[in-house]
């Protein structure tokens, strides 16, 4: 069976939505979620019929139900018989573009927020919650404006928690655009005692796009011993999250560990792991880096009086029109992609220029380098 939805009900709790492919799922039974690898119990069975539920004893293959009682399951994830385990196709989610700051209004709504995020995010993958390191703030990231909003309005509807929110930031990406063979870093400390050193050579290489960060270990002989190599790793993805153009995260490169050397003595897994944060910086600016941005594809349905005006308005966005289509009611489709950093406002604009009769839709395409002036503005010179 497949978990493909986790609400929360005011009134039960946590109920998660199964699809059933084959066998029966039983009212009180343990099955392995082989996803996450660990064991689930079944509390109570549901059949739901919109407004009401009704408690069964079994679901059976083809059937859709809720289970309550599930507390490691998330959506995505297969419940198989415990001996004979199965991993269904996953649902894949893109990566969240757009985060705002949020804070509570008052004190007592600062515990029924941290609350009411979690269940949010359970309840939604695309929906990100974390705290920034350096301000302290709580940062709410989602697929667009409108997601988020929709967010904090459940917030205050659900969980009766008011919450200011920030203006929005774009998930901006980093990546290199040209290899760098060879970087060769050692992170030597001398204090009273034993002394730090950790000795690594990295090679940096660009990656498709949507290829993700790949770290692979090619060292041979044991230079570097095996217990240090997952330090090496951790350093370099830490250092990938800094990023080194404007500290965004850096995607579609290679680091792949080549060589380097340890002491007997002075070796330890944070020497590894600082040494590796080092090289990556030092090699990463060698890479020609460059700033990603996320691009929207973007459908925009107007009256065909008014096909001049969006065209003229996706152009001034720095977009692209990639075509248009007939719709009914003498209507134009018209597709394109536009970066969404252009996109904050546009509901606004668009409405004033139709007189209201125009509307448009937007998800994530891709991430693509941003020109000179952007790239200017974003690193604040």
């Amino acid at each position: 069976a497949l978990v493909f939805k986790i609400v929360t009900d005011p009134y039960v709790g946590r109920l998660a939505y199964i699809r059933v492919y084959s066998g029966t799922v039983k009212k009180g039974a343990t099955y392995l979620n082989a996803t996450q690898e660990s064991r689930e119990r079944v509390g109570r069975l549901l059949h739901m019929y919109a407004d009401h539920r009704e408690d069964v004893d079994e679901i059976h293959a083809g059937d859709i139900g809720a289970i309550l009682g599930l507390k490691q399951s998330f959506t995505g994830d297969t419940l198989s018989d415990l001996n004979n385990p199965i991993v269904l196709e996953t649902i894949n989610f893109p990566d969240p573009v757009i985060s705002v700051a949020i804070e509570p209004k008052t004190l007592a709504d600062q515990d029924k927020m941290s609350v009411a995020l979690q269940k949010l995010a359970e309840e939604d993958p695309t929906f990100k919650v974390r705290v920034d390191e350096e301000t302290g703030q709580t940062i709410i990231s989602g697929m667009g404006e409108l997601h988020l909003d929709i967010l904090v309005d459940r917030m205050l509807r659900e969980f009766k928690v008011q919450a200011n929110v920030g203006s929005p930031r774009v998930a901006y990406h980093e990546t290199i655009t040209r290899e760098v063979p060879e970087v060769d870093y050692r992170y030597v400390k001398q204090t009273g005692g034993h002394g730090q050193y950790g000795h690594v050579v990295l090679k940096l290489e660009p990656l498709e796009s949507g290829s993700g960060f790949v770290f692979e270990d090619q060292i041979r002989g044991g230079t570097i011993p095996k217990e240090y190599i997952p330090a090496v790793e951790k350093g370099v993805r830490e250092a990938v999250e800094g990023g080194v153009v404007s500290g965004y995260p850096m995607t579609d490169l290679k680091v792949t560990l080549l060589d380097g050397s340890y002491h007997e003595v002075d070796s330890s897994d944070m020497a590894f792991r600082m040494a590796a944060i080092f090289a990556f910086r030092e090699g990463a600016p060698k890479g020609k880096p460059v700033l990603l941005e996320p691009i929207m594809k973007v459908e925009v349905v107007v009256p065909e009086d008014h096909t001049g005006e969006v065209l003229g308005q996706i152009n001034s966005r720095h977009g692209n029109v990639l075509g248009m289509d007939v719709r009914p009611g003498n209507a134009q489709a018209i597709h394109g992609e536009v970066p969404l950093a252009e996109m904050f406002g546009y509901a606004t604009e668009l409405r004033s220029a139709t007189k209201g009769r125009g509307v448009f839709t937007m998800e994530f395409d891709h991430y693509a380098p941003v020109s000179d002036a952007v790239m200017k503005k974003v690193a604040g010179l």
